[in-house]
């Protein structure tokens, strides 16, 4: 299938998914944009203190150009918490909330064998509620990354992306100095920020608004 068959489908298959929104003339172009909603749900892996996030479950809302494939949306990620240990065996734990920072923005390349989705998401890493030992450490609550970290989102080498049904999207990224953290700051930017941090999401269950 070349890459204009591939793009007169994909665009088809839009149009059905729409309920017919880009059918017609008249219609095309007022069409061009075309919201699709996902599930999502995946983990973040934090290397210096070597502990698994939870990233949803939550919805990938994109807003997707038929003509450039390029998209804008939003993967809101909900509150959740971590625990790790610092020295080997001090338990830590602290609540975590990604405060996004802009849209997700991304393009669906139809050129290969497979679609492949390349896409970048930025998000305030934000701490509350940490304790050492069980025992609180009063960071308050305005703890969070100075900088917004990026984060891609891609489609893997050798896999695919389905406009409906989804896929897995990963990528590595570095977590930059904390702010605003009270006697803890100095701690916090030895324990925690560094490159390579690894995300993955599955995306799933495409639905054409």
């Amino acid at each position: 299938m070349t890459i204009s068959t591939k793009r007169l489908a994909a665009r088809a298959a839009l149009a059905l998914g729409a309920g017919g929104l880009l059918l017609g003339p008249a219609a095309a172009y007022a069409a061009t944009i075309v919201p699709v909603e996902y599930d999502a749900s995946g983990t973040t892996h934090i290397a210096k203190t070597g502990s698994n996030i939870a990233l949803g479950p939550t919805k990938l809302d994109i807003d997707l150009d038929v003509d450039t494939f390029d998209f804008t949306g939003s993967l809101p990620l909900p509150g959740t918490r971590t625990t790790f240990k610092v020295a080997g065996f001090i338990p830590v734990s602290a609540d975590v909330d990604f405060i996004p920072a802009g849209q997700v923005q991304g393009h669906i390349n139809l050129e290969g064998l497979n679609a492949e989705v390349t896409s970048t998401a930025r998000y305030y890493v934000k701490l509350s509620n940490v304790k050492a030992a069980g025992l609180p450490t009063f960071v308050g609550s305005t703890c969070k990354t100075k900088d917004p970290v990026v984060i891609p989102a891609d489609t893997p080498e050798g896999q695919g992306f389905d406009l409906s049904g989804g896929g897995t999207l990963q990528g590595t990224y570095t977590i930059g100095s904390f702010q605003h953290c009270g006697l803890m700051t100095g701690l916090i930017n030895t324990l925690v920020p560094g490159p390579g941090n690894t995300a993955e999401i599955q995306v799933s269950n495409g639905v054409f608004q």
